[in-house]
């Protein structure tokens, strides 16, 4: 289940905590779960999204191994960060610097591929409602899109594929270019619907959040 309300101490407590995660994470076997308590902490304590940005960096910069299994836990991490928060504007300025300078060092590597998604995701990132689903993670990690199915009436369910910043208005206007629903005179929106409830998804909402929910 995704995390849910937590109780924190102070900030600086806090920072400790995460910074010991960090450590944690470049042995992690399966990092996915501490990835997402890192972020949801990180959704519940804004503070400390710029304290997370700026331990990344570092663990990326002159790793020991650079591209090693750690390592690319931490840019794992740090694409995941991206497709979320979007840090201040001197710590934005100071990761981009880092993005340039990894992209230039290591061309064509693994780590050069991440800089590069993370420097599109955060053209993109506006903030999120919920942190990533497990699934998100796992696609992020490999820097590709995730499958949703939704279901139409009167028609078969259709696989679409969507990014951290797909809104459910995006996902509607492609459903009804492929059921040819063009020229109709409808109007069109998506439902989330769970044992309890059903109700319309708005159009600006991330998808991605939507599915956050269902897990």
């Amino acid at each position: 289940t995704a995390p849910g309300p937590r109780s924190y101490t102070t900030l600086r407590d806090e920072a400790v905590k995460l910074f010991n995660s960090l450590q944690q994470l470049e042995s992690e076997r399966d990092p996915v779960p501490l990835m997402q308590g890192i972020l949801q902490t990180c959704l519940d304590l804004p503070p400390l999204v710029d304290e997370i940005y700026c331990q990344l960096v570092k663990q990326t910069t002159e790793p020991p191994v650079p591209g090693g299994q750690g390592d690319l836990h931490y840019w794992q991490l740090l694409t995941c960060m991206s497709c979320t928060f979007l840090p201040s504007p001197p710590v934005l300025r100071f990761l981009c610097f880092h993005l340039d300078r990894t992209e230039s060092r290591f061309p064509a590597s693994e780590m050069a591929k991440y800089a590069c998604f993370i420097r599109e995701a955060l053209g993109k990132t506006k903030g999120r409602e919920c942190v990533p689903s497990l699934e998100e993670i796992l696609m992020l990690m490999q820097r590709q899109e995730m499958i949703c199915t939704v279901h139409c009436p009167g028609a078969p369910a259709c696989s679409v594929a969507i990014s951290s910043h797909t809104t459910a208005e995006e996902v509607a206007q492609e459903l009804v270019s492929r059921l040819g629903l063009s020229q109709s005179p409808n109007l069109f929106a998506l439902y989330e619907q769970s044992q309890r409830r059903e109700q319309p998804v708005g159009s600006a909402t991330l998808l991605a959040d939507v599915l956050t929910r269902f897990e």
